[in-house]
């Protein structure tokens, strides 16, 4: 990615010859799976060019026709760390979906778990050339917007547009043809790290794959988990994935803020190896199967068996309490809970007038969680699943497919960007322009 603007408008021309043929893969990338959805868009709206600066802009209709799921290999933190343990697995994954579409795709759209996200909110401001506000003066007050120092080897992952103000009026969507003198506009701009990035996408092309479209797992994971009224008025979404927590903050339907926790579901499981002194995969079962993060008096008196394989028989023939286990599980979790806060706190997310938090991802289904959660995040807690997507296998419906139902959506309905908007680098004397051009030319 040598060039911001430009290879960005080239995955989106990509996607839209992708949707025009009529399928495209989604690739959900995580530390403990990785999901492959085939989509196919049919029917008379299955393409419909941008029609908006909103958050859903050229709606399309999209039905999932094969899906498979596989063990993630080479992934920590949400980052690539084998590379080639992880091109066997996705290799693995996409040819399964394959055949359970019955054909072959060679586009897909990755998302990002890892990569240290981070956060910047830009404003720009200019005057219209004419009386009413037109696509070129869109791209101009998208330009206008100031480059904050994201630092060396920082890569944009989304750039959009989140308010519109017209003279004195804001809370625009889509100002085009609306008359007025002075145009400005609020941006959210989110930086990953650059090396996380190109590991992704080295690891895809060594697939045979075309990468047609990045996003965010935290942001993919609330538009698939949050109601039409929480990104509205205001709520956080937390998908809790097995290396990672991704934190995500909607408002007016836009995402306005992202960040995430090196934190996930297989640390509690880590401890529980340690604890009870029992392989990961028997650590992994005794969570899935009973653990908890909220103790009763009855949990004293059921008894687990550990089970092994070591061959020693007094060893494999070990027990514990499930309140044991319990007292392993719950400060892990807790520990994740109050990281979360941090974000939270640090986002200003005690200033929304709407404070709802929906936990989503395979680790939000420890039992107990909806109790020990709003002791910690506050009162406005619900566990969320993601919306329901035609085609969807049942296995993949639940809250550990966030991401993946997310990236459906994100792909079929893109929000508007900066580089979906012709802009002419060469035309504005604007001086924050030329220091974001000379800043786009020095570091992609």
């Amino acid at each position: 990615m040598t060039d911001l603007y430009q290879s960005q408008r080239a995955m989106r021309a990509m996607r839209r010859a992708a949707m025009q043929r009529g399928v495209i893969a989604i690739l959900d990338v995580g530390t403990s799976k990785i999901a492959c959805l085939v989509l196919r868009f049919d029917g008379p709206d299955a393409f419909r060019p941008s029609e908006g600066v909103g958050p859903m802009a050229g709606q399309s209709a999209f039905r999932v026709i094969g899906a498979a799921t596989t063990r993630s290999r080479g992934v920590r933190f949400g980052e690539v760390s084998a590379m080639q343990e992880t091109e066997r697995a996705i290799r693995t994954v996409v040819q399964a979906a394959q055949k359970a579409a019955q054909l072959r795709v060679d586009h897909v759209i990755a998302c990002v778990a890892g990569g240290d996200p981070r956060s910047y909110g830009l404003a720009g401001q200019v005057e219209l050339e004419q009386d009413h506000v037109s696509e070129q003066d869109v791209a101009r007050v998208l330009a206008a917007c100031d480059m904050p120092p994201i630092g060396e080897g920082r890569e944009v992952l989304h750039a959009q547009p989140v308010n519109f103000a017209l003279d004195h009026r804001s809370g625009l969507n889509d100002p085009r043809g609306q008359a007025g003198q002075m145009l400005a506009c609020d941006m959210h701009l989110l930086t990953v790290d650059g090396t996380t990035l190109a590991n992704l996408i080295h690891c895809v092309k060594r697939c045979d794959l075309e990468l047609a479209g990045l996003a965010s797992s935290a942001y993919v994971s609330g538009i698939s988990s949050l109601v039409e009224d929480e990104q509205e008025l205001g709520a956080a979404c937390i998908d809790i994935g097995g290396g990672a927590t991704g934190v995500s903050i909607f408002m007016k339907k836009h995402m306005i803020y992202a960040d995430s926790v090196r934190l996930g579901g297989d640390h509690v499981t880590s401890d529980i190896s340690k604890g009870l002194q029992v392989p990961l995969a028997r650590a992994e079962w005794l969570k899935t199967r009973h653990g908890g993060v909220v103790a009763t008096g009855m949990d004293d008196r059921e008894m687990i068996e550990l089970g092994g394989e070591s061959g020693d028989w007094e060893r494999d023939r070990r027990s514990a309490s499930r309140a044991e286990l319990i007292g392993i599980m719950r400060p892990r979790v807790e520990e994740i809970l109050e990281e979360v806060r941090a974000r939270l706190d640090a986002a200003g997310f005690d200033a929304l007038r709407s404070q709802q938090i929906v936990l989503t991802g395979g680790t939000s289904q420890i039992p107990g969680l909806d109790g020990l959660a709003p002791r910690i995040l506050g009162q406005q807690v619900r566990i969320g699943r993601p919306l329901r997507v035609s085609g969807l296998p049942e296995k993949a419906t639940g809250a550990a497919f966030a991401s993946a139902v997310g990236l459906c959506l994100f792909a079929a309905n893109p929000q508007d960007e900066w580089w979906d908007f012709e802009i002419p680098m060469d035309r504005y004397p604007a001086r924050s322009l030329r220091r974001a051009v000379k800043w786009f030319k020095d570091n992609w």
